[in-house]
């Protein structure tokens, strides 16, 4: 009896993850980045590449890459059929469901959650920290005030997450990785930085520099090519633009740098998976090469 009652069960989810778009939809997916697992990199998306859709379709997205990692963002529309349910901590745990459904049908796992609000107020903090346990997040993207750390770094502690800081354009908070490592310091290993090479590139600061600098505290990526330095630049596929996406790569390789690579594409927004594709692509190819240098 109880076994049949699991049948109609797991049949009646199965209809209503159907009924709410969790079948992944994507086609045949793409070669993904083999050559970049053998190095430890895991390459996935900043589902902000895709904000002109809903979380179900950035994952559809992702999934015809062929990558296996997402990183998911706070006021996202859920999907077609809960346009209204915003993605992030306020999540019912129904819908968080349906998340964990739609990721498992696809492959994909959800790795990072950001760029959202950290306090010092610990309840705040908490409801952040519950939600990125309950949904198997291993770190969160952030730009926290300087005097919030000693109660983020508990909680890192105590929920076994890590909190990545962010670097959005000059004059934000956290845009010269001078005040990264200032921070970083005497702290524990869950405290990082999340490099994103494209907003350095609009600070006028050179990538490459960068991640040499922060060696040992990055924890995750926000990974672009720009086609110039400064504010007005844009994204283009890597290896197109002026970051120096090989170098940065083999710099990341000398390191010894297992990470997260998040492509966020901020251009062509309607259009992007072909660029998007193209990048993934290059960063396999520049993989493939250094783990055949080893």
């Amino acid at each position: 009896m109880i076994h049949r009652q699991v049948l109609v069960f797991s049949l009646i989810l199965a209809i209503g993850l159907l009924a709410a778009g969790g079948a992944c939809q994507a086609a045949e997916p793409g070669p993904g980045a083999p050559n970049a697992e053998k190095l430890g990199w895991r390459l996935g998306c900043q589902a902000y590449s895709f904000n002109r859709f809903t979380f179900f379709e950035a994952v559809d997205k992702v999934h015809s890459l062929g990558l296996k990692y997402i990183e998911m963002y706070g006021g996202q529309p859920l999907n077609a059929e809960k346009p209204d349910v915003k993605t992030g901590p306020g999540m019912s745990a129904e819908d968080r469901a349906l998340v964990k459904a739609k990721l498992a049908e696809c492959g994909i796992k959800l790795v990072n959650f950001g760029v959202t609000g950290l306090s010092n107020d610990e309840a705040q903090c908490r409801e952040v920290f519950d939600f990125a346990k309950d949904m198997g997040i291993e770190t969160i993207c952030s730009e926290p005030p300087k005097d919030a750390f000693d109660l983020i770094d508990k909680l890192c502690q105590e929920y076994d997450i890590n909190v990545a800081l962010h670097n959005h354009p000059k004059p934000s908070r956290y845009w010269n990785p001078d005040t990264v490592l200032e921070v970083c310091e005497g702290r524990s290993k869950y405290i990082g930085a999340c490099a994103d090479t494209g907003h350095w590139m609009r600070s006028g600061i050179e990538p490459l520099e960068a991640v040499k600098k922060l060696e040992g505290r990055i924890v995750t990526f926000h990974f672009k090519d720009l086609n110039e330095f400064g504010k007005r630049a844009h994204d283009v596929p890597w290896g197109t633009g002026k970051a120096n996406v090989k170098a940065i790569l083999e710099e990341v390789h000398r390191q010894g740098l297992e990470a997260v690579f998040s492509i966020e594409y901020e251009h062509n927004w309607e259009n992007s998976l072909p660029e998007i594709a193209e990048s993934v692509a290059y960063f396999d190819k520049v993989a493939a090469e250094l783990a055949d240098a080893k």
